[in-house]
C-alpha cells in the first residue's frame, strides 16, 4: 500500500508528545499488516483511552475534558453533541475552577489562623466567608439540578407504551417512529413481545417500547409477554398508558392505572386513543382529567401535541431555563458535587454556630477535594483506570 505519514512534534500534538499518524487505505488486511510490521519493530498496541490519558497526564486536557471526548464519540443526538462539546472546550472546568479558586483563598486564611492559633487571631472574615459559601452552594446546587436533564440528554428516555389489548399501542409506536415497526391488527393480543426503537425529538433521544396488552390470559406465550411488560414498566423513565376512549370510563381508567404499581418517581401519562371515533360524551368524560391527552394514533391527530408534552415532561425545568449554563451529564461528577454540597452545608452550619477554625478548615478541604476530583486535580490511579478503560482503543 501507499500511505501518508504525518509527524506531529510535541507539545503541538493531541498528547503533547511526539506523535506519528499513518493514513492508509481502509482495508482490514492492510491495517493488520501495518500493525504487524510496527509491532515487529518494537511498537505495541495502545491501551483503551491511552492517547487521551496521555493528553490528560501531560496537561493538554483536564479530567472532565477527557471524559467529554468519550461522550462526544458516543453522542447520538444534537443536544448530546452540544453538551459534550461545551464540556470538552472547558466550559464546565472553568466554572469549577472559579469556585475552587475563591474557596481556596478562604481556606488558606483559615489554615493561617490554625498556624497562629495561640494568638487568637482571625484572618478570614466570617461574614464574607458566609456570603461566599452561600453563593458557591447555590451554584453547586444548580449544577446538581442540571444532572437530571443531563442524564436524559446523554442516555435518552426509555418510554414504555402500555395498556389493554387493542388500545392502539402498536399504531402509536409506528406513528411516533414514522415507520411500520410493529404489526397492527384488530385481533387482540397480536403483540406478545417487546418491540423497541428510538427516535430523536428536538435533540433528545426517546426509546419507545411497544408492549403486550395487559390482561389476564391463559395463553402461555401471551402470559410471558405480559410479565415482560410489567417488568419493563418498572424500569422505564416514562410510561404512556394508552386507553380506548370508546370503551373506557374514568373510573375504569383510575383503577387500571392504580393497578400498575409503578415507582412513585415514574411519570405516567394517560393517553386516550381513537379520538376520531369517540362520541362527544366519551370525549367530555376525559377532557377535564389532569395529565390526560387525547389522540387518534391512526390518523395522527394530537401527535404533535403529544411530542411536545413528552419534551415538557423530560426537560423538567426546561432547556430555556438552563440555556447557556453548564449541564452535568456524568454520574461521577454528580456524586462529587453532592459530596461538595454536603461539606459546604456543614461549613455553613459551623459558621452560624461559631464552630472552631480547625473543623471549618477540615470541611472546606473536603469540599475542595470533591471539586478537584471532577477535573482531576485530585485523582487516584484506580479512578483514572476506571475512566480511560471505557474509551475505544483509537482514543
Amino acid at each position: 500500500d501507499e500511505v501518508v505519514v504525518a509527524l506531529f512534534r510535541g507539545p503541538r500534538s493531541y498528547t503533547r508528545e511526539d506523535v506519528v499518524e499513518i493514513s492508509c487505505h481502509g482495508s482490514d488486511y492492510i491495517v493488520r499488516q501495518l500493525l504487524l510490521l510496527l509491532t515487529r519493530r518494537g511498537a505495541r498496541l495502545a491501551e483503551a483511552g491511552e492517547f487521551t490519558k496521555r493528553a490528560f497526564l501531560n496537561g493538554a486536557l483536564d479530567l472532565a475534558q477527557a471524559e467529554a471526548v468519550a461522550d462526544l464519540i458516543a453522542a447520538d443526538s444534537r443536544l448530546a453533541h452540544q453538551v459534550a462539546m461545551q464540556q470538552m472546550r472547558g466550559g464546565f472546568s472553568r466554572e469549577l475552577q472559579e469556585l475552587r479558586t475563591r474557596l481556596v483563598q478562604f481556606a488558606a486564611l483559615l489554615e493561617l489562623e490554625l498556624d497562629f492559633g495561640e494568638e487568637d487571631v482571625e484572618f478570614a472574615d466570617r461574614t464574607g466567608l458566609l456570603a461566599l459559601l452561600r453563593e458557591v452552594q447555590s451554584l453547586v446546587q444548580r449544577l446538581l439540578r442540571s444532572f437530571e436533564l443531563g442524564n436524559v440528554i446523554k442516555n435518552g428516555v426509555t418510554t414504555v407504551i402500555a395498556g389493554r389489548p387493542n388500545a392502539g399501542k402498536s399504531t402509536l409506536l409506528n406513528a411516533l417512529l414514522h415507520e411500520e415497526r410493529a404489526i397492527v391488527s384488530e385481533v387482540a393480543g397480536t403483540t406478545r413481545d417487546l418491540i423497541e426503537d428510538e427516535v430523536s425529538l428536538d435533540g433528545i433521544r426517546f426509546r419507545f417500547v411497544d408492549t403486550a396488552g395487559l390482561r389476564d390470559t391463559t395463553d402461555v406465550v401471551e402470559s410471558i409477554g405480559v410479565a415482560r411488560t410489567l417488568k419493563r414498566m418498572q424500569q422505564a423513565a416514562l410510561v404512556l398508558y394508552l386507553f380506548d376512549l370508546t370503551d373506557t370510563t374514568p373510573v375504569q381508567l383510575e383503577a387500571e392505572m392504580e393497578a400498575l404499581h409503578l415507582p412513585v418517581a415514574t411519570p405516567v401519562l394517560a393517553i386516550g386513543n381513537k379520538l376520531d371515533v369517540a362520541s362527544e360524551a366519551e370525549l367530555a368524560a376525559f377532557r377535564a382529567r389532569p395529565h390526560t391527552h387525547l389522540i387518534a394514533a391512526g390518523r395522527g391527530d394530537g401527535l404533535d401535541e403529544l411530542r411536545q408534552l413528552l419534551l415538557t415532561v423530560v426537560r423538567g425545568e426546561g432547556l430555556d431555563h438552563l440555556a447557556g449554563s453548564t449541564i452535568v451529564t456524568s454520574l461521577r461528577h454528580a456524586r462529587s458535587l453532592e459530596v461538595a454540597a454536603n461539606a459546604l452545608a456543614t461549613v455553613l452550619v459551623g459558621l452560624t454556630a461559631a464552630t472552631g477554625t480547625e473543623l471549618l478548615a477540615a470541611d472546606l478541604r473536603h469540599a475542595l477535594a470533591a471539586l478537584g476530583e471532577i477535573t482531576g486535580e485530585i485523582s487516584s490511579d484506580d479512578l483514572l483506570t476506571s475512566i480511560f478503560t471505557q474509551f475505544c482503543i483509537g482514543k
